[in-house]
């Protein structure tokens, strides 16, 4: 195997074994990876954002987003204001159980992060990191 073809292969398998082992986390919280990244991006907002900026921020489009949110809601995970002065405009919002669940996931997912990429050699994690941020800027602009 050549080496591109092995680094491809090692970057699908390590991004996918990550992905995975997070998910078993995700799923003992009722949540999947889309509802964690977009709960995620509203914990991390300094003011609730709204549906638009959103799904922005997520890289999706409005209906997909609006399933997501739909699931979120339903869990009690985060509520849907409306903007005063403007009642179309919906702001999303963690609710205290969001932002508990929130709090634990990201826990897990550090502790996780801990148990496995720690072991690693710090100057290869450095490397691979450096080789990574280059190979998003070569894709992107591709």
């Amino acid at each position: 195997m050549n080496t591109d073809d092995r680094f491809l292969q090692a970057l699908q398998g390590g991004a996918r074994a990550w992905r995975l082992a997070l998910e078993r986390h995700l799923k003992a919280h009722g949540l999947t990876s889309a509802g964690w990244n977009a709960l995620t991006a509203v914990a991390d907002s300094p003011a609730p954002p709204s549906q638009r900026e959103l799904a922005r921020r997520l890289g999706v489009d409005g209906a997909t987003l609006v399933t997501t949110l739909d699931r979120l809601v339903a869990s009690g995970l985060v509520r849907r204001d409306a903007e005063p002065g403007d009642r179309r405009v919906k702001r999303i919002a963690l609710t205290p159980h969001g932002d508990a669940v929130a709090r634990q996931v990201h826990a897990e997912a550090a502790a996780l992060r801990r148990a496995t990429v720690a072991r690693l050699d710090e100057a290869a994690m450095v490397a691979a990191a450096a080789v990574l941020d280059e190979l998003q800027r070569l894709l992107e602009r591709a």
